[in-house]
């Protein structure tokens, strides 16, 4: 139609939609993403990486520190104790300074940590290092989806979260393998020191090419909810964690821990809906779309580290492979991560996030289930095809809920946004290893205790008890009498792996349900377009348009 001569052609024609990252940043956004990426490996990997080097450092010296039972497990869970604690504050502060100086610094602390864990001498320098690597770790991880969030328009969001999903199970398969390769060749040290110079390398990158971004007006601080929020997670994990180490969530040492943070973190609630200045706005939590893909997060990762954990035993303790073989064995799981993560944007735009979504956890469930039917002499092309689908199945679920919980702040609250979602994976994933860990162990006693006979009685038999690994060391001890206990060990084994099993697909089931009833049914996640610039930080578009990266 043609415009009148007294009206401007501006008024016929639409509003130009001016993207809101600038053109400098938005072209060098997948070279960002790539920096994001190797950033974040480094991380992720170093939380599987210890698990292959755990027999090495309880050996004497100078082979190993002569730690004990509990100090090695103390070395494995002191970085995910500060590591989850952390995770929800560090994201808020990545919004209030910036998200790169947030990065920066925290690969920083980690590099340093793991210098230092490197050069450790004694059992107790190895956990306090660990920790640090921890702190570190946790600046970093909430930082890289923040960063991203900023530099990619909404309509490529799905892809880059897809790239950045398929990272995070990348980093969770190759820990072992990488381990494995070091301590073939290094001592148990170069396991640590192996991510100085990758820290160094981020570190160059990330000054060149990372932009800075921040919320701009993140109004005033509520340090009564940091406090909170760190106390409560800080002690909801350690109780996670010491109950599985017991087998016993009802032992005084882990239930007042788990008692403890469950109310503070109800008290970080209330406190949160009743200040002006919360935090997190907890009316997120009740739109479905956004509790149901948190809970899914948590349930996915509930699932996958518990029965990686289970798998490890299963691989050396029961079928005899090294390490290093049963860390190449688990990596057809992050294959196919790698490979179906970035396209699942595709998926959801033709069927719809519900449909995905239940398809994978369905998928999840069912390679779950198949555990329950493994014995001793199970092809091992089997276990390869069922770590396979689950990998496509993880692939179909993480990266369209992430998006869904990222999509559903500004971007000025990208950091928290990625907090709560990292947060939740943490404490899924530790209370994957310490439930079904808990499962594992508790079946296990009762299908050998009776069984262990020639084991003297008193603590060996109960350290012989406790796990498939304790049998056969008792086994190895009582010489050529102890033979009769391998038969019973594997039987035992076996049948506390399919109890297990069957409990961590009843979770997956459960998040089916969750992402069935919660999430959009036809309504593409993350396919809205680039959200429209409103000046003056009004109109719907607000969170995005009002923040800019920081010129450096």
């Amino acid at each position: 139609m043609p415009v009148p001569e007294d009206q401007p052609a501006s008024a016929a024609a639409p509003p130009a939609v001016h993207p809101t990252v600038p053109e400098a940043v938005h072209r060098r956004r997948w070279v960002i993403l790539s920096v994001l990426m190797f950033s974040l490996l480094i991380v992720v990997l170093d939380n599987s990486i210890l698990n292959v080097a755990v027999k090495t450092v309880a050996a004497p010296a100078p082979t190993g520190l002569g730690a004990t039972q509990s100090e090695l497990e103390w070395a494995i869970n002191a970085y995910t104790l500060v590591f989850a604690g952390l995770l929800f504050t560090s994201g808020l502060l990545g919004d209030r300074i910036g998200r790169k100086k947030a990065l920066l610094f925290g690969l920083v602390v980690f590099g340093t940590g793991s210098a230092l864990a490197a050069l450790a001498d004694a059992p107790g320098e190895l956990i306090a290092y660990r920790a640090l690597m921890g702190f570190g770790g946790a600046f970093v991880m909430p930082a890289t989806l923040a960063v991203l969030m900023n530099v990619f328009e909404r309509d490529e969001q799905p892809r880059a979260i897809g790239i950045w999903a398929g990272s995070v199970g990348l980093g969770i398969a190759i820990g072992p393998v990488t381990g494995g390769l070091l301590l073939e060749h290094f001592w148990w040290g170069s396991i640590f020191l192996v991510n100085v110079p990758v820290v160094a390398v981020a570190l160059i990158a990330m000054v060149l090419l990372v932009p800075d971004s921040r919320d701009p007006n993140p109004g005033r601080l509520d340090p009564l909810g940091v406090v909170l929020s760190v106390v409560g997670l800080v002690l909801l994990v350690y109780g996670i964690i010491r109950g599985g180490e017991l087998a016993d969530f009802t032992d005084p040492t882990s239930l007042w821990p788990l008692l403890g943070g469950l109310a503070v973190l109800t008290g970080f609630v209330l406190h949160e809906l009743r200040t002006d200045h919360p935090a997190i706005d907890m009316a997120l939590f009740r739109k479905p779309p956004f509790s149901g893909a948190v809970a899914a997060i948590s349930l996915v990762f509930f699932a996958l580290m518990g029965v990686t954990f289970m798998s490890a035993f299963y691989l050396q303790s029961l079928r005899g492979y090294s390490a290093l073989q049963a860390g190449l064995l688990v990596l057809p799981l992050a294959v196919a991560q790698m490979l179906f993560a970035p396209r699942a944007r595709l998926a959801v735009a033709r069927f719809g996030a519900r449909a995905v979504c239940t398809a994978g956890m369905l998928l999840i469930a069912a390679c779950l289930a198949s555990f329950a039917f493994y014995d001793a002499s199970t092809p091992v092309w089997v276990l390869e095809l069922v770590l396979f689908v689950q990998g496509v199945g993880m692939a179909h679920v993480m990266p369209p809920v992430t998006v869904s919980v990222m999509q559903s702040l500004p971007r000025a609250r990208a950091g928290s946004g990625s907090a709560i979602s990292n947060t939740f994976r943490q404490v899924g994933g530790a209370l994957g290893v310490a439930v079904l860990g808990s499962v594992l162990s508790t079946a296990y006693r009762g299908g050998i205790e009776d069984r262990l006979g020639a084991v003297p009685e008193g603590a060996a038999r109960d350290a012989a008890g406790e796990s498939i690994e304790g049998t056969l060391a008792a086994a190895e001890r009582l010489g050529p009498a102890g033979r009769e206990l391998l038969p019973s060990a594997y039987d035992a084994f076996l049948g506390a792996m399919h109890v297990t099993a069957l409990v961590s697909t009843a979770v997956a089931l459960a998040g089916t349900v969750v992402v069935a009833a919660a999430l959009p049914a036809r309504r593409p996640l993350g396919h809205g377009g680039p959200v429209p610039h409103a000046p003056h930080g009004k109109g719907p578009g607000r969170g995005d348009a009002r923040e800019a990266p920081v010129r450096q």
